[in-house]
């Protein structure tokens, strides 16, 4: 099967290769799955675990990209809930090779059934961002109606589904950004817009729940603007840029399939938008993620036409 491959991680995303590779067998408890698309997220290549496994050994050649929609070819032993020839969509384990392939290899219990009016495009482009926002607002922040959150980054993949995720459950949502999101940012549902470069922070006044995908500065600035009891989850930075004061709850995205439903839903409902960038095919997939231009959106590989 043709496959992106990463071997040096160093080289960066300069080190991407289109390569063929061995199509994965189904373990115990997986399914192969043929990949229509494929979601990426640009720093994938810095986290650990693409290249090595849960013991810390060494697993490159690695194959990135952890968010896929396609249909179901093959079960493994014991496999159960799903079957061959079913569309689904979900999220692989960090730890594996990933989606940015024609095949594969996934447990099923990190998959959910795509519904036929979704277009693999769409279901690709939900897992991280669509559970990652899930999971802050309602499993870590806890979010209620009434209350106000705010959003860091709300005009990108993650943010905008926070944003549309919050004001739908009732929220007042405050989302921040550069000077040119604040229009995507209001057509996504923020109520207002902080410029983070031109306007201060510290004006808003106080919100129950701080959405952080930025870290550093920003974070420990947004962490004084938590009413008594609030919360700041966030999805980004090592430990030491965290705020002292503990508030903090900092989390890693896991695959659920009930949130996965709730999620895609929403898509079919009109209650909730994708915020779909840059769609390039596989062949094309190294020069997309090379651009030095800033990629604005979810980036989705098109395996299949």
């Amino acid at each position: 099967m043709r496959a992106i491959v990463v071997t040096d991680q160093a080289a960066g995303t300069a080190g991407m290769t289109l390569a063929e590779r061995p199509e994965p067998p189904a373990a115990i408890n997986d399914v192969v799955v043929e990949v229509h698309a494929s979601g990426y997220v640009p720093t994938e290549l810095e986290w650990p675990s693409t290249w090595t496994d849960r013991a810390d050994r060494d697993r490159s050649p690695s194959i990135p990209g952890h968010e896929l929609a396609g249909v179901v070819t093959a079960l493994g032993y014991g496999t159960t809930g799903l079957s061959v020839g079913q569309r689904v969509f979900g999220l692989a384990d960090w730890h594996r090779d990933g989606t940015l392939a024609e095949y594969v290899a996934i447990e099923a219990r990190n998959l959910a059934p795509l519904p036929g009016d979704v277009d693999f495009t769409v279901g690709a482009s939900l897992p991280i961002s669509g559970l990652t926002a899930w999971q802050g607002l309602f499993q870590h922040g806890r979010l209620q109606s009434g209350q106000t959150v705010l959003a860091h980054g709300a005009a990108g993949a993650v943010g905008t589904m926070v944003t549309q995720l919050a004001r739908e459950a009732g929220a007042y949502v405050l989302g921040t950004g550069r000077a040119t999101d604040r229009e995507k940012a209001l057509d996504y549902g923020a109520n207002e817009f902080v410029d983070l470069a031109n306007d201060s922070l510290e004006d808003i006044g106080q919100v129950d729940l701080v959405f952080d995908v930025i870290g550093g500065d920003i974070q420990k600035r947004s962490a004084a603007l938590i009413k008594t009891g609030g919360t700041l989850v966030t999805v980004v930075g090592p430990p030491e840029s965290r705020p002292a004061d503990g508030l903090a709850i900092d989390f890693v995205v896991e695959a659920d399939r009930a949130q996965l439903t709730e999620v895609v839903q929403r898509v079919r409902d009109g209650r909730l938008r994708t915020n779909i960038g840059t769609v390039a095919s596989l062949d094309d997939a190294v020069t997309t993620v090379n651009s030095t231009e800033r990629l604005k959106g979810k980036i989705i590989i098109s395996v299949r036409p």
